[in-house]
């Protein structure tokens, strides 16, 4: 079992190996849950998007439409200029 200690402003840290632990790292975000008998369940939070708002992000209104040809031959071109 680890030890956490708290500071003055009421707040912990959670050790690099229970970090690791959960597969979350700087930047990501965790739940915890109070259970009724006082303890406390940690987990990794998960993402609350779905595919359909990702793929929404790359549309832009008024923009061009692409086809895989044409976007396969723009990522060549600047991966070409990338070496």
């Amino acid at each position: 079992m680890t030890t956490l200690t708290i500071t003055t402003k009421g707040q912990i840290t959670l050790k690099r190996d229970l970090l690791k632990h959960l597969g979350v790292g700087p930047g990501e975000k965790i739940e915890a849950d109070k259970l009724p008998d006082g303890r406390i369940v940690v987990k990794a939070a998960t993402p609350h998007g779905t595919i359909s708002d990702f793929i929404g992000c790359l549309s832009k209104k008024g923009g061009p439409t692409l086809t895989i040809d044409e976007m396969n031959a723009i990522a060549a071109r600047e991966w070409s200029k990338a070496k």
